[in-house]
């Protein structure tokens, strides 16, 4: 790597050039952080201290909550303090790491999801196999190979990103260095790169029609159960999965395969956050707020604390 290319410096536009604007961005995602920060790591505590959570599902969630912790943490920090002090650079190797991490941490996030769907159709389809589906040595593979899969993935959009070289100026049109901005100012067609985020796209559907059969399924077999309150909480743990699935996936597809705007609006960075920083903060409201056995674990866990501190 040249000198050249090694000081290159991007300049991320951000959500806009007015002050004030600037701090009430820098509040909200600050808030929206700490939120997500908080909100995952009880989980992690929680999920590796209790007994009783030592289960497949709780397994998957554990590093769900890694993933999200770690998929905030690579764009929001920077994005707040470049607004607070009005300084919205991003040097070369900053933005080529924001690049690598992203793309491993939201394809092995995708590759969880898909996961945690087929161990939910396990546990209520096949409830009976359930332990010889999803044993111990089972669940570490599938957790290996959800962060394999990531980091090829990573490694792959990197290198074919910063391939071609990137002409002036050095724009983007985003609060953190995005794929699509940084395709727009290369000096020529970058064939690789596209062809890599048509694979990825083919992945991703593919692992989206998975999720969607799996929850087919879940949602006929819990609609013979015979028990209101069986069903009632089969939907109430399904349903947002779902829902905050769909929303991840359908928001980075929708990002990545249109065709860029010559003038990027407040539309594009919305965009943006609901792929970047909506699941990191609703996955732990939606996987612990709303489960039993975590607010159990949770009470315990202050108990404890409460009677020692006493």
């Amino acid at each position: 790597m040249d000198n050249f290319t090694s000081e290159m410096t991007f300049f991320l536009m951000g959500f806009s050039d007015v002050w004030e604007i600037q701090i009430l961005h820098a509040v909200l995602f600050l808030i929206i952080y700490l939120a997500a920060l908080l909100g995952n790591l009880v989980i992690i505590i929680l999920t590796t201290k209790d007994c009783q959570l030592h289960t497949p599902m709780y397994y998957f969630l554990k590093n769900l909550s890694f993933l999200d912790l770690c998929f905030i943490s690579i764009t929001v920090p920077k994005s707040i303090v470049n607004s607070l002090t009005n300084h919205n650079t991003i040097l070369f190797l900053g933005c080529v790491s924001q690049v690598f991490f992203f793309f491993f941490l939201g394809s092995t996030e995708v590759a969880f999801l898909t996961v945690m769907s087929f161990d939910r159709y396990v546990a209520i389809c096949h409830p009976l196999q359930y332990e010889i589906i999803m044993n111990h040595r089972a669940c570490v593979q599938m957790a290996i190979s959800s962060w394999v899969s990531g980091s090829l993935s990573a490694i792959v959009h990197t290198a074919s990103t910063f391939s071609v070289p990137m002409c002036g100026p050095h724009f983007v049109h985003q609060f953190f260095c995005d794929v699509p901005q940084l395709l727009s100012l290369a000096c020529s067609y970058n064939l690789g790169e596209f062809v890599v985020i048509g694979l990825n796209f083919v992945l991703d559907i593919v692992c989206f029609v998975f999720i969607d059969i799996s929850y087919i399924n879940i949602f006929s077999t819990v609609l013979k159960m015979p028990s209101r309150e069986g069903r009632s909480k089969a939907f109430s743990t399904c349903l947002p999965h779902l829902i905050v699935v769909t929303l991840f996936i359908s928001f980075g597809i929708f990002a990545y395969l249109r065709p860029l705007p010559k003038s990027p609006s407040v539309f594009d960075l919305l965009v943006s956050v609901f792929y970047t920083v909506m699941p990191p903060t609703l996955n732990p409201v939606i996987y612990s707020l709303r489960n039993k056995d975590m607010k159990a674990a949770l009470m315990k866990m202050l108990m404890s604390r409460h009677c020692s501190s006493n």
